[in-house]
């Protein structure tokens, strides 16, 4: 598709937002994309609740943490840039020990290429969004 009729086609879906949202229909419902990388990439592990209870916990060699004390491990601030590389994983962070877990990095990249095998894209851009996302949400299951 190229980018004018993309275009075209972006403009009339918003339009038709706009008019049901006028006419007072039922908005559509939101997507939370954080948690929905969360659920299909690390509650397998870490548990729906983050706890690090996880239905393949039985199955690991090292038991996954709990992401809700995430903040509080780290003096109460959230280590956004930690854990940013931690699920990226495509480079070496000094101080993590071993590679226990997925590089969602490498695989997002590949899903990236993947999917948008037929168009221009940024295959950096759309890895940080997802990451970025999952981050978000990590960031509201903190324990407060």
């Amino acid at each position: 598709m190229n980018l004018k009729r993309c275009t075209r086609a972006l403009m009339l879906v918003a339009a038709s937002v706009a008019m049901l949202d006028a006419i007072g229909a039922e908005p559509a419902r939101r997507i939370d994309i954080g948690k929905r990388e969360y659920e299909s990439n690390c509650a397998s592990c870490h548990g729906l609740q983050g706890k690090g209870d996880g239905v393949v916990k039985p199955y690991l060699t090292k038991s996954p943490p709990a992401l809700t004390t995430l903040a509080r491990r780290n003096g109460g601030v959230f280590p956004i840039g930690q854990v940013y590389e931690t699920i990226d994983g495509r480079r070496e962070v000094a101080g993590h020990g071993g590679r226990d877990m997925p590089v969602w990095g490498m695989d997002y990249s590949i899903q990236a290429a993947e999917y948008y095998a037929d168009v221009p894209y940024e295959p950096e851009a759309y890895v940080r969004a997802r990451i970025l996302a999952l981050i978000d949400y990590l960031y509201r299951l903190q324990d407060r």
